[in-house]
């Protein structure tokens, strides 16, 4: 257990953009808490055998709270709970974490990026994340937004109307998000393990598993946190 220095801060999105390129941290147990980590969300962040938690916390307190050697406890509900109730926030789902580079050349999905926060899924992507953009598709089927999430990084949303699903328009605005950002760079995307439909639409844009994590955020929890 241990808190993070101004360095390790710094390098806290090396760490992610390591890990979508496989590449993971030391799986030694260590739980390290970075209190002062961007974003409009705090996170507890998990990879194989090594955690982040990124929140307004006390190292201490985190370490009181975990037995040693559970490898479980940092994602378990126990934790989320007493981690909420320190920093005044509600825990969101438990959410497996995808990521993929981007090769910024462009998408052959004919979108049209929408001005303003009128669509419910822009409202609710400002609420967890910075720089915001969204796009929609021209029947608005289908909705695609990025933006700068947990730690800075990339993270990519979707949502594709009820009526226009099984048509494989999901998997086509997963693969859409890596041509809007330059070529290289590490995007992110967080998917509910037991959606099914998203999960596997999400990996068939090319994302692949490397972590788990669950978001937290102050307010009134919503429809869809």
């Amino acid at each position: 257990m241990r808190g993070a220095g101004q360095d390790e801060r710094v390098s806290l999105l090396d760490v992610f953009a390591a890990a979508a390129e496989g590449r993971y941290p030391p799986p030694d147990g260590t739980v390290e808490v970075h209190p002062d980590a961007p974003g409009k969300a705090c996170g507890v962040v998990g990879f194989p055998a090594r955690f982040y938690v990124l929140a307004p916390v006390d190292p201490d307190w985190v370490q009181a709270q975990l037995p040693p050697g559970d490898y479980s406890a940092p994602l378990g509900a126990r934790f989320l709970v007493a981690l909420a109730g320190q920093v005044g926030a509600h825990p969101g789902s438990a959410d497996a974490l995808l990521a993929a580079r981007a090769h910024g050349h462009g998408s052959d999905l004919e979108l049209r990026e929408l001005v303003g926060d009128g669509h419910p899924r822009v409202r609710r992507a400002h609420r967890y994340r910075d720089e915001v953009r969204a796009w929609q598709t021209p029947d608005g089927a289908g909705c695609l937004i990025i933006g700068r999430g947990l730690a800075g990084r990339w993270e990519l949303a979707y949502e594709v109307d009820p009526a226009a699903r099984g048509r494989g328009l999901g998997r086509a605005l997963a693969a859409a998000a890596l041509g809007l950002l330059p070529a290289g760079t590490p995007l992110f995307a967080q998917v509910a393990p037991g959606n099914s439909h998203s999960m596997r639409a999400t990996l068939a844009a090319g994302y692949r598993p490397i972590g788990a994590e669950v978001l937290l955020r102050a307010g009134e929890p919503g429809p869809g946190d």
